[in-house]
């Protein structure tokens, strides 16, 4: 039983690395860039939904605001650093993505001090399910139930919509796109909002499991989902949601069986391991680049 509370509990922690990267992987696969400040919205949803929730205002309401602010800030973030970069080279992207995670780490600092804060437990119901000695909490179930929904709707959305249809074909060909009518500058900041929205969510499932809040605290998951969709394949929604659930239970059954110290190592070896086995990805496809 002991070992089936460990792989709950990774499922759990792994739907929340999923539900990051899903967010990472539609940014790249359609813009093609690496938002390294993604794990820092996390950070400003957490902080939106502890002050609702400090207010007393529910559950419902917090998830929304929080939502409502993370989406608004990944648009702006888009519009105001990336969309000047748009046609500059990868490494001016990467180093601005940087530049604006300390900017919202600092201006985060400044705004609500670098102490702790402790994130309400009213968010989630208490309590869980007994199965004779083995008992899974509701917050598990919420999670791992919210990131299968959401990885099917995005899928339903990105197969069977106008707009998921105009977000695959930027994902293959931007000139191309823009040829066929599409605006490629609209469809960026719909993915920007989608994976902010994203990210908020996570932000209110991370909080409740591990309830303490800081500036900082995206940073690490943040790395953890970006690694899961490179295991996953970046830039595929199934492969965003495998990577997340198998980073996840690595994570959880490394800690338990062998060291809390080495199991972040662990992880990261194992992704090299795969990598160097298929370098897309355990559901990222191959694809050629005309140089």
């Amino acid at each position: 039983m002991a070992f089936l509370s460990y792989l709950i509990s990774g499922l759990s922690l792994g739907s929340v690395y999923a539900i990051i990267a899903l967010g990472y992987s539609m940014v790249y696969g359609i813009a093609k860039m690496l938002n390294f400040a993604h794990g820092d919205i996390i950070m400003i949803g957490a902080y939106a939904a502890f002050f609702m929730l400090s207010a007393g205002l529910g559950t419902l309401p917090a998830i929304l605001f929080s939502v409502v602010i993370c989406l608004v800030l990944g648009v702006l973030i888009e519009r105001l650093a990336y969309k000047p970069l748009r046609q500059a080279s990868s490494l001016s992207v990467l180093i601005t993505a940087i530049g604006v995670s300390y900017f919202l780490e600092n201006a985060a600092q400044l705004a609500w001090g670098s102490d702790s804060k402790f994130f309400p437990q009213t968010a989630m119901p208490e309590g869980g399910i007994t199965i004779g000695s083995l008992t899974i909490s509701w917050l598990s179930i919420i999670t791992l139930v919210s990131c299968i929904v959401i990885m099917l709707v995005l899928s339903w959305f990105i197969n069977n919509t106008n707009t998921g249809r105009a977000m695959r074909a930027c994902a293959e060909d931007k000139g191309a796109a823009t040829l066929m009518g599409i605006n490629v500058d609209r469809i960026i900041s719909i993915t920007f909002a989608i994976g902010s929205g994203l990210a908020a969510i996570a932000a209110i499932l991370l909080a409740s499991t591990y309830p303490v809040i800081y500036p900082t605290m995206g940073s690490m998951p943040g790395i953890k989902a970006f690694t899961a969709a490179v295991l996953g394949g970046i830039g595929s929604i199934p492969g965003a949601f495998v990577g997340g659930l198998l980073l996840g239970v690595i994570e959880n059954l490394s800690k338990a069986y062998i060291s809390q110290q080495l199991s972040d190592a662990i992880v990261f070896g194992v992704l090299i391991v795969i990598l160097l086995i298929k370098p897309a990805g355990l559901l990222g496809r191959k694809t050629n680049e005309k140089v």
